[in-house]
């Protein structure tokens, strides 16, 4: 995709949740995500960052307005070609990890393309490279459970770049982390930005903020441009 190309498009897309009484988690917004950006989500705890997030993810699905996801409308296809969409376009890093224990390094990289188009050999060879380029290639064998924090969150990371996604989603990626470990993950990122993946970033960390080229802040729902990051 094409740099400056429209990759994630809101139109007046909203997520209301009704338990009894309506939730307003996000109120309607227009917001286009072009490649290359490199956008910084901030707001309040429950503002509503993480179900912008994971609309934007196809994790959870509006209840009004319409998505375009690389130009293809998301808001009425079904939960397959969903899976599909994501397993295609999208990558994942959360605050907790997500890696299965028991598996090595290599394996939690692998499990990530299970549902794509390659054969078992590629995948080997995926998983290899995304190790590779994070510094992780020694550690590949390992279960992990006897990775340090910071070494947890860069297999997750290769493990979502591992299928080559065109948008990295990112939520609370140094949460967990101590200031050296938080400083190696962020430099993962500027890297895999400056290659030209697309990434989307969730965070209370102002330092983490300041990293992109463009930020968002939600309050109460409601999506708003803030000052321009340092990109």
């Amino acid at each position: 995709m094409s740099a400056g190309q429209p990759v994630l498009e809101l139109t007046g897309v909203s997520r209301t949740y009704d338990d009894g009484v309506p939730v307003h988690a996000l109120r309607p917004v227009d917001l286009v995500v072009r490649s290359g950006d490199y956008v910084t989500i901030t707001g309040p705890s429950g503002a509503g960052k993480s179900t912008l997030l994971n609309v934007l993810g196809l994790l959870d699905s509006p209840s009004t307005g319409s998505y375009r996801a690389a130009g293809v409308e998301t808001t009425d296809v079904d939960e397959r070609t969903r899976v599909t969409i994501r397993s295609q376009l999208f990558g994942f890093v959360f605050q907790a990890f997500h890696l299965l224990p028991g598996r090595s390094a290599r394996e939690n990289v692998e499990l990530s393309m299970v549902y794509g188009p390659w054969p078992v050999k590629e995948r080997r060879k995926r998983a290899a490279e995304a190790l590779d380029r994070i510094g992780m290639s020694a550690r590949g064998d390992a279960d992990p459970r006897t990775l340090s924090g910071g070494e947890r969150q860069r297999v997750a990371i290769a493990r979502a770049m591992a299928a080559r996604p065109a948008v990295l989603f990112c939520d609370e990626p140094t949460g967990n982390l101590d200031s050296v470990n938080t400083a190696n993950v962020l430099s993962v990122l500027d890297e895999l930005h400056r290659d030209g993946v697309t990434v989307v970033v969730v965070t209370h960390d102002d330092d983490v903020a300041a990293r992109g080229t463009r930020g968002l802040d939600v309050r109460d729902g409601t999506v708003l441009e803030s000052p321009a990051c340092g990109g």
